[in-house]
């Protein structure tokens, strides 16, 4: 498994969490989405790029914000989580969306191509971040803009901190003590990113909480999630042995922190 590509492992990873990913425990992912659509204020009629859609939470309401004049495309490498986007789609009459399996560092659409191209919790999945906003922005057509969404600071807690520290216990060799978001989990750190050339650029952090109904709901969350990949490399005993573990002290939890920092980037018409 070390062999993998930080695109293999995502691919893998996500295709992976398909049968927990719409769980109503991770609501977070459809408020995130509708959020980011909401601050971008589409329009009728627009062009919208969707990368790491995963299962159309902010597409989904994209499409529906520029109505059948217009056109959404959604893009994740998970086919497992695009099958589904594809089945909501169909449930909402949605038939100017399509999600196709690609990845966000070798797209081949043409230059200033859409008015708005979105990314929500996906950007810090490349080493450089820096060159993928890069490339996403020369997507944009002037007047277009870019959305960037990523997680604020205390991702997940108190959960998080108490599944490090039983996953150390139980296997620490799949511990990770830095998480990709870790670079931009700061306002700052997000107005950075994506103050680019010929940009202007407003970034919005909010604090929010998933409400969860008790340790068993954020272990539903962790198989719906990127947590779902150290699972995955327990095996099944093992991995039971750290779900009970787990639960066993989140007794008290009654939600996890979901704080979510949004940026876009308008592209100034010259």
């Amino acid at each position: 498994m070390s062999n993998l590509t930080p695109q293999e492992k995502a691919e893998r990873t996500y295709n992976y969490t398909a049968d927990f990913f719409d769980d109503p425990a991770l609501g977070f992912w459809d408020r995130a989405g509708r959020r980011m659509v909401e601050m971008l204020d589409l329009q009728q009629g627009m062009q919208v790029l969707d990368v790491c859609c995963g299962t159309g939470a902010s597409a989904l309401p994209a499409a529906e914000a520029v109505g059948s004049a217009g056109k959404v495309v959604g893009i994740d490498l998970a086919e497992g989580l695009l099958e589904l986007a594809r089945k909501k789609a169909v449930v909402r009459r949605l038939d100017h969306v399509d999600f196709v399996k690609g990845d966000m560092t070798a797209l081949s659409f043409e230059e200033q191509s859409w008015d708005a191209v979105i990314i929500v919790f996906g950007i810090f999945f490349v080493p450089d971040m820096e060159n993928q906003v890069q490339k996403l922005w020369r997507l944009v057509r002037p007047g277009g803009k870019l959305g960037v969404a990523t997680w604020g600071p205390r991702f997940w807690e108190p959960a998080y901190t108490e599944w490090k520290s039983v996953l150390t216990k139980v296997a620490p060799g799949l511990v990770s003590e830095f998480n990709p978001w870790d670079r931009i989990t700061s306002a700052e750190a997000v107005h950075r990113l994506i103050d680019l050339e010929g940009s202007r650029v407003g970034v919005y952090a909010e604090e929010t909480v998933q409400p969860l109904r008790g340790p068993e709901d954020f272990w539903r969350v962790a198989m719906g999630s990127g947590l779902r990949w150290p699972i995955e490399q327990l095996g099944p005993e093992k991995a039971m042995i750290f779900k009970n573990q787990l639960v066993g002290r989140l007794t008290s939890l009654t939600g996890i922190e979901t704080n979510v920092i949004y940026g876009i980037a308008d592209k100034i018409q010259v």
